[in-house]
């Protein structure tokens, strides 16, 4: 059975989840990709704020399709994650407790998780049009110019993701392949 979690997080909560643990997610989210990750570190390095509270806040890497008519949100599947390394570890810095993508993580960001208190929940890639059925409500926040990788304020409720890195470094990647290796040896 998943357990439910609520965003903004804590870190008693990040510190909480284990790599491989089945999660929901509801609350208060923001989407956000590279174009976007790099205006945000511009203006952490000229010292101006940042258009949303990063305090405990859950950044999934998403550029929705458009919403058909009546419909809150298009198709929103993760992108892949590797593209933020080189901004997340300064936004975990700054607050970032939880991130939301496909794919593998560079040991610098999985440092900086370690030393933030940070989690990495892997969402389904393909699986876009489910996740959106998630979405109860989507607001842009700024960035309009970047079309469907503009930043949103998104209200979640009950997404379903799988810790993939912890707060310690445990890494789903890395632990689930040596397990089915192993399980594999032994048949």
């Amino acid at each position: 059975m998943a357990r439910h979690i609520t965003a903004p997080l804590t870190k008693d909560v990040t510190r909480s989840l284990r790599a491989g643990e089945s999660i929901t997610l509801s609350g208060t989210i923001y989407t956000a990709r590279d174009a976007a990750h790099k205006r945000l570190c511009e203006l952490v390095a000229a010292g101006k704020p940042l258009p949303f509270p990063i305090e405990g806040a859950v950044i999934y890497y998403v550029g929705p399709t458009p919403a058909r008519p009546g419909e809150i949100i298009g198709s929103a599947g993760p992108t892949t994650s590797y593209r933020m390394d080189a901004y997340a570890p300064t936004l975990m810095r700054l607050g970032l407790l939880g991130m939301i993508g496909k794919g593998m993580r560079g040991q610098e960001v999985i440092d900086a998780m370690k030393e933030t208190g940070a989690v990495y929940f892997g969402a389904i890639g393909g699986a876009g049009a489910l996740l959106s059925r998630c979405v109860k409500s989507a607001e842009l926040v700024c960035y309009e110019d970047l079309g469907a990788e503009a930043i949103r304020r998104l209200e979640v409720e009950d997404m379903p993701l799988t810790v993939v890195i912890d707060s310690l470094g445990n890494n789903l990647y890395e632990t689930g392949r040596s397990a089915y290796l192993e399980q594999r040896q032994t048949l």
